[in-house]
């Protein structure tokens, strides 16, 4: 039976010159980490340029021999990935040339919806304005959780790794998000059904 090999010692293996043990890592973690950053960068080539950042940016730590493992190889790479979707908003942001509508795609655009009738599609559409409106209202902290465990899929222990805050922390904000957006809904009367 062929055992899986850790991220580790796929790691170790690339120090020792096995470039393609790298290749693996990437392959095995391309899909979550290319989402977490999707989740911030709508457009699909800037999404693509930090994604290939985040990488180059662990193989340089890697060879600096700034990771140590502790089983948390993941949650370091989306940290790496974090910083560097901070780092955009920040030059962005000094740039003052923010805006939403220069991005074609939609944040929480979904293409897993299937093509129902006319109808039904502007309804979840409508669903879909009205949870990304009140994902936007909540406070940042709690916004990110709700983002990291909904759109990017990661456990709290995850999330907790990634925004360097204590399970119960990541586990609070979620709950104070979940009450927030309850609360924006009954305030402005919002139905998230199709029928």
């Amino acid at each position: 039976m062929n055992k899986m090999i850790s991220d580790y010692e796929l790691i170790l293996r690339f120090i020792k010159g096995e470039q393609s043990c790298f290749e693996k890592i990437i392959h095995r973690h391309k899909n979550k980490v290319f989402a977490y950053i999707s989740l911030y960068i709508r457009d699909q080539a800037l999404a693509e340029d930090i994604f290939q950042d985040t990488f180059l940016k662990v193989i340089q730590s890697v060879k600096a021999g700034k990771y140590s493992d502790n089983g948390k190889f993941v949650s370091w790479v989306m940290r790496i990935a974090h910083n560097l979707i901070i780092d955009h908003f920040r030059r962005i942001k000094q740039m003052n040339t923010i805006s939403n509508d220069n991005y074609e795609s939609d944040l929480f655009n979904s293409k897993s919806f299937a093509e129902d009738n006319v109808e039904d599609d502007m309804i979840k559409r409508q669903i879909q304005k009205d949870v990304r409106n009140m994902i936007s209202h909540l406070p940042d902290d709690q916004r990110e959780v709700v983002i990291l465990r909904h759109y990017a899929g990661l456990s709290f222990k995850e999330i907790a790794d990634i925004t360097d805050v204590s399970i119960n922390t990541a586990l609070g904000r979620m709950r104070y998000a979940l009450i927030n957006m309850r609360r924006i809904m009954v305030e402005n009367k919002i139905t998230l059904t199709l029928n």
